[in-house]
């Protein structure tokens, strides 16, 4: 197989002023040798991540980027908070560096308090963690990365990302019975939100490409309070500019750790002032996905969290139409986080017509679900996952909407290992690529706990039978429901999707407001004209 047949090249990732590409050989934009884990649940996660921060001593280092950190968020039940854990670090001697996004006010629903709180205990303890404003009118810095390195035997670094941040809400488990440490969502979530989501640990030469993306943030001259032309001239007049101090100098590559290649992908806007390793942004994330499905050929499984934009329906459903056995199945959540009449209808309007257009191409052949845990309580999916004929696979921080493909800063990793799974079917796609290990474990393991099933189940290793097994599930599910939940409850967690229609005297408000603030468009004009990414 081509690596290049899924990957994007360094001329289609669109991006000539990265470095991230520049010592690859010519036509090469990825990494191979890497060992890439998946963590499923944010409990697995943080238990990972403060093992690895445990471990460190003087000189090591720590580089981190979220969208919302809260400080007291405890990695445990009886363990220690991310603050805590990252000062401690600092006082060992460790450099702690952090890019954390300065929010929009918690009046807003954001987490700007919090996001300070942790930056003052970390800088306060001897590290430097900042509030980032680089940012797009309306946009975030949404990428979720913490990145461990160790100058004196590189052999050990480690990156983590994916879609889960150091925040409250996050670490719950397979039970899905909630995070202790609530985050408030739409009350039908209750008191205590069960949360899904999923992270990577990934070793070797692709921890140097994580890297050079913390460091092309961190080394941009631009002030971190400047988000406009405006902010940047207010700052400058009141010499209130702040700027980030010098990084130590860049560590080696990793070497081969194992057989999975990573393609590491991200966003960024076109803005004023512009960035100088994306002058016109980036949309690799977009670009690598549009590749991918343009190869599928049997399934595209999808967790995401909105699932809303109708030019990304666009895509699958030009594929549906194309390929007649391909099948879209997608986990979402069962109701937006905030379902308000001012932040429902947009969501609710938007995830409509994506869907509807992806049926329309499709079917039989699409199914979209959501989960429950096992006292009928909706878990909400924050996941962000893609996994296309058992072959390529995603994971990261960016969802399936038009914000996250221009708007916002994001990072993930596309991932093919080296390793064929020997089970049926070998070939799913039927181009020669096989079966790819690392694919379908993390399609295997998901679909276990959606679907109350053993991982080594036969029938989850069916990919033409997949829409069929997923309705059979989710109707047994519902008939349990109807019968007034006498019997036994079912193993099976999901539901088939629905949407709560928005009133028609809503709908042309509702459809302004997404176009403008739910899901803005952050490419350059001449890509918007074009409608390309």
């Amino acid at each position: 197989m081509r690596l290049d047949d899924w990957f994007l090249t360094p001329e289609e990732r669109g991006n000539p002023m990265t470095e991230i590409d520049s010592d690859q050989p010519a036509g090469v934009a990825w990494t191979e040798g890497n060992l890439v884990t998946i963590l499923i649940e944010g409990a697995t996660y943080f238990t990972r991540l403060a093992e690895a921060i445990e471990s460190l001593t003087a000189h090591d280092e720590i580089r981190f980027t979220d969208w919302r950190g809260d400080g007291d968020e405890r990695v445990s039940d009886d363990g220690a908070s991310i603050s805590t854990l990252l000062a401690d670090a600092c006082r060992r001697g460790v450099d702690v560096r952090g890019l954390l996004w300065r929010s929009h006010s918690d009046l807003l629903a954001f987490s700007s308090k919090e996001n300070r709180r942790l930056a003052i205990e970390v800088t306060e303890a001897g590290g430097e963690v900042l509030l980032d404003r680089r940012v797009r009118r309306g946009g975030s810095h949404h990428q979720k990365m913490v990145l461990i390195r160790y100058p004196s035997l590189v052999e050990r670094d480690v990156a983590f990302i994916g879609g889960i941040d150091l925040s409250h809400g996050r670490r719950d488990d397979a039970v899905h019975d909630g995070d202790a440490q609530v985050i408030k969502l739409d009350p039908r979530y209750g008191k205590r939100p069960p949360w899904h989501d999923v992270q990577l640990e990934v070793r070797g030469p692709a921890v140097a490409k994580l890297d050079d993306t913390f460091r092309e943030r961190w080394e941009d001259p631009t002030p971190l309070n400047h988000s406009s032309r405006l902010t940047a001239g207010i700052s400058r007049a009141t010499s209130r500019d702040r700027r980030t101090s010098s990084l130590p100098d860049r560590l080696g590559e990793p070497s081969a750790k194992g057989g999975h290649a990573v393609q590491v992908l991200r966003t960024y806007p076109s803005r004023r002032p512009r960035y100088p390793f994306a002058p016109d942004g980036e949309r690799s994330v977009a670009r690598a996905f549009a590749k991918a499905i343009e190869r599928a050929r049997t399934l595209i499984y999808i967790e995401d969290q909105y699932f809303w934009s109708t030019e990304i329906a666009k895509l699958l459903a030009d594929a549906l139409r194309r390929r007649p056995t391909l099948q879209v199945i997608a986990v979402v959540p069962r109701f937006p986080d905030k379902d308000s009449k001012l932040s429902g209808p947009p969501s609710r309007l938007a995830q409509a017509r994506a869907i509807a257009l992806v049926k329309a191409a499709g079917g039989e052949r699409v199914g979209i679900y959501d989960v429950e845990n096992a006292e009928g309580n909706p878990i909400y999916v924050h996941a962000k996952v893609c996994v296309i004929d058992d072959v390529w696979a995603t994971v990261g921080s960016d969802n399936l909407n038009r914000r996250s493909w221009t708007h916002d800063s994001e990072l993930s990793c596309a991932i093919i290992d080296s390793e064929l799974d020997e089970r049926m079917p070998l070939d799913p796609g039927g181009l020669g690529d096989g079966s790819r290990k690392f694919a379908r474990e993390l399609r295997l393991t998901l679909w276990a706990e959606h679907l109350g099933r053993s991982p080594s189940d036969a029938a989850l290793l069916d990919l033409a039978g997949a829409t069929a097994l997923w309705r059979e599930i989710a109707d047994e599910l519902a008939q349990w429901q109807s019968r007034g939940v006498h019997k036994r409850r079912p193993s099976g967690r999901i539901r088939s999707h629905e949407i709560d229609p928005v009133p028609s005297g809503s709908q042309r408000w509702a459809d302004v407001a997404y176009r403008l603030i739910f899901d803005p468009d952050g490419r350059p004009l001449s890509f918007r004209l074009r409608r390309r990414f």
